[in-house]
């Protein structure tokens, strides 16, 4: 562990030290004189709280929210105390601008140094950083955490796979940090190439979906190359809270991630009547950020659906953990009346051993009923005929939806170096999407 003492806490002690946070918080917030939080927090004042189990009283807050008060009308500081500003990518109109003052950078560094421990990073590693660097959190997120454990950073960014391979190689990366599907084309180009120098032990992970299914194509792949057994954890977080760093996978117990909730407090709601949920439910992950300065969010609505549990973990911590995320409430496709997340399809898909890990969705609108097609690859360039008829059979067990699979040889669809994989595509042309033949 990075910091054992917060990290293993006992319960309770944790507990107390969340209500003092809380209640820290909302004081902040009432005296700021900031125009969105004394309207959002009208009806409440910092006396009608006591503690976690007040937080329910509160209002929620959303991405509405923050494009709604663009660039800093969310801010609880003067914007003079900030240091920095990130930024969404602003695909629905203008970005979500985060700001943080020098202790949120701080606590961000240190919630990534905790997660890098999480995947068993060492000081003693050179940790290869190939998220992109610049408005979006996870490039500079994932540096400086790796430099505050003590690692040897390496700010190699995205794109350009041949050099990011001879990086890796040449400089003895231990960790390796990018997204799942960089991590496999990488994986996929050594392989091509016959890199024989890596020593690479655990890849962390975050930033795009991606299943168990995956994963271990992924764990596979980078063994494979290493002739060690290599682990790949989920990192997650997002820039409205502060960016990675808010939960992460732990090498022992895979499958859940540690929500570090002595900084980040988490709920899960029912996404269509708002109410709280008990432990072990499915529903949407509600985030409170009790430390940070800047730019705090309340009850903040994610957007994603996962589930949350308490109890121990063989790891030693004592955060609650979430489930991986098993989808969006805004991502969900509904078609022909049937809803269908994506990670579903991907999990269905990745249980069967011949396909290697790289998939894609195509929404057909050109006709009266939407038309779903299903690509993915295989290992190599030979590809069973049978194949993708036993795949249609199987998502149309799982998913109650029928669907055209199609089965390529490796190589067919476009991969991504640079930023996140797109895995749904809609098709309103002639032209297919994924520049396939029809």
């Amino acid at each position: 562990m990075f910091q054992p003492d917060a990290e293993s806490a006992p319960v309770d002690a944790r507990r107390t030290q969340q209500d003092e946070r809380l209640r820290d918080l909302l004081r902040r917030l009432a005296g700021c004189d900031q125009p969105f939080w004394t309207e959002r927090l009208a009806e409440v004042t910092p006396d009608d709280v006591d503690g976690v189990d007040d937080l329910a009283a509160l209002p929620f807050t959303a991405k509405p929210d923050l494009r709604a008060t663009y660039p800093f009308g969310m801010l609880a500081v003067p914007r003079d105390a900030t240091v920095r500003a990130h930024a969404s990518s602003g695909t629905s109109g203008k970005p979500t601008v985060v700001a943080y003052t020098a202790r949120d950078v701080e606590i961000f560094a240190e919630v990534v140094a905790r997660s890098i421990a999480c995947a068993g990073g060492r000081r003693s590693d050179v940790l290869h950083v190939a998220y992109g660097y610049g408005l979006f959190t996870g490039g500079l997120g994932l540096h400086y955490g790796g430099e505050r454990l003590g690692a040897t950073v390496i700010p190699a960014s995205g794109g350009n796979t041949d050099l990011q391979l001879t990086l890796l190689a040449d400089l003895g990366a231990d960790g390796l940090a990018c997204t799942p599907s960089f991590a496999m084309l990488l994986a996929e180009r050594a392989e091509a190439d016959d890199l024989q120098d890596l020593r690479v032990r655990y890849l962390i992970c975050g930033a795009e979906p991606w299943s168990g299914g995956f994963r271990d194509r992924l764990e596979d792949a980078w063994s494979a190359l290493t002739d060690r057994r290599v682990v790949a954890r989920d990192i997650y977080g997002l820039s409205e809270v502060i960016g990675p760093g808010v939960a992460m996978e732990c090498v022992e117990a895979p499958g859940a991630l540690h929500v570090f909730d002595d900084h980040f407090l988490p709920e899960i709601i029912d996404p269509h009547r708002g109410t709280v949920l008990p432990d072990g439910e499915r529903g949407e992950l509600v985030l409170t950020t009790l430390t940070k300065q800047a730019q705090p969010v309340v009850r903040y609505r994610t957007g994603d659906v996962t589930r949350l549990t308490h109890g121990a973990c063989a790891c030693g911590r004592t955060h609650p953990r979430i489930d991986r995320l098993s989808g969006r409430t805004d991502d969900m496709l509904v078609v022909r009346g049937v809803n269908v997340f994506p990670r579903e399809i991907e999990a269905a898909l990745l249980e069967h051993q011949q396909l290697n890990g790289n998939w894609a969705l195509v929404l057909d609108h050109r006709s009266t009923l939407l038309r779903l097609e299903v690509h993915a690859e295989v290992h190599g360039s030979h590809v069973d005929p049978q194949l993708a008829a036993v795949l249609a059979q199987r998502l149309t067990s799982r998913l109650r939806v029928s669907s055209v699979v199609v089965v390529h040889p490796a190589g067919t669809l476009p991969r991504t170096a640079v930023g996140k994989v797109q895995r749904v595509h809609h098709r309103y042309e002639d032209a297919h999407p994924l520049g396939l033949p029809d």
